[in-house]
């Protein structure tokens, strides 16, 4: 993975400043929000991985992670991937990636997340990847050395992840929130990623069913809706009494917003 030196050190001061407001923000409840877009994540994950650098760096804990210094985290797309593998559950109460780790894994294992489907070229109307490859990298991804599949609700922090769903014609969020309240809202984890990463003419729409087998969803990537999670996280966390109680506007949040590259066509 390699960034322009120039961008590098505009990540740098950005993750500065934005640590240093981060010092001073007292109790405000701290958002993570990380876009969609491209295939591997390269500008996300750089910055990731220099967010969680100096966080190393200013608390002097060489086992820092980023999840431990966010109230929730949010994605969609690739970013949705990132933050899932950021703030899983490894069993321990601790993240099951770091930045470096999560990103590392896209890297090598982008060949398999976004195999190329051989009759895309010859059918018109195929989807241009595999989605049978996707879902066997994504399983791998969210599985604990246990054997022990992952859901919505086995995250070391609140995750938020938005898609759109065909069924309803609306936009579907999930979140731990919702995913602690009911079965009827706890999916699989690699299924919530594999669902907000169907992107239309990339793949086909991606139909899941809750633990439960209570709720079904056909779905297709949330960045058709909010590429930008952000806003979402903003109205859940202002409305989440139960988890957020000292939050009464945007006043008593600080948010961090990741950008990503271009989306592939």
């Amino acid at each position: 993975m390699e960034l322009s030196k120039v961008t590098l050190e505009i990540f740098t001061k950005l993750e500065q400043k934005w640590l240093s407001h981060c010092e001073k923000s007292g109790k405000k409840v701290r958002i993570l929000s990380i876009d969609g877009g491209g295939t591997t994540g390269i500008v996300a994950g750089a910055a990731l991985i220099h967010l969680e650098d100096q966080i190393r760096l200013k608390t002097s804990d060489a086992h820092a992670q980023i999840a431990d210094f966010f109230d929730l985290i949010a994605g969609t797309g690739v970013g949705a991937v990132l933050a899932a593998m950021i703030s899983a559950d490894d069993g321990t109460g601790h993240p099951l990636f770091s930045a470096r780790e999560a990103v590392e894994f896209i890297t090598q294992n982008n060949s398999e997340l976004f195999k190329v489907n051989k009759l895309a070229g010859v059918l018109r109307r195929r989807e241009k990847f595999s989605g049978k490859s996707m879902d066997k990298a994504l399983k791998e991804m969210f599985k604990r050395e246990d054997g022990t599949v992952l859901t919505l609700k086995d995250t070391c922090k609140p995750l938020l992840v938005p898609c759109f769903d065909l069924k309803s014609s609306a936009p579907f969020v999930f979140s731990r929130a919702d995913a602690s309240d009911t079965p009827s809202f706890n999916f699989e984890l690699w299924k919530v990623c594999r669902a907000t990463s169907a992107t239309p003419s990339l793949f086909k729409p991606f139909p899941l069913t809750s633990i439960d087998g209570k709720t079904s969803c056909s779905t297709v990537d949330g960045g058709l809706v909010m590429n930008n999670p952000t806003a979402a996280a903003v109205t859940h966390v202002i409305h989440n009494k139960r988890d957020f109680p000292s939050v009464n506007g945007v006043e008593d949040l600080l948010v961090l917003s990741i950008g990503n590259g271009p989306s592939c066509g």
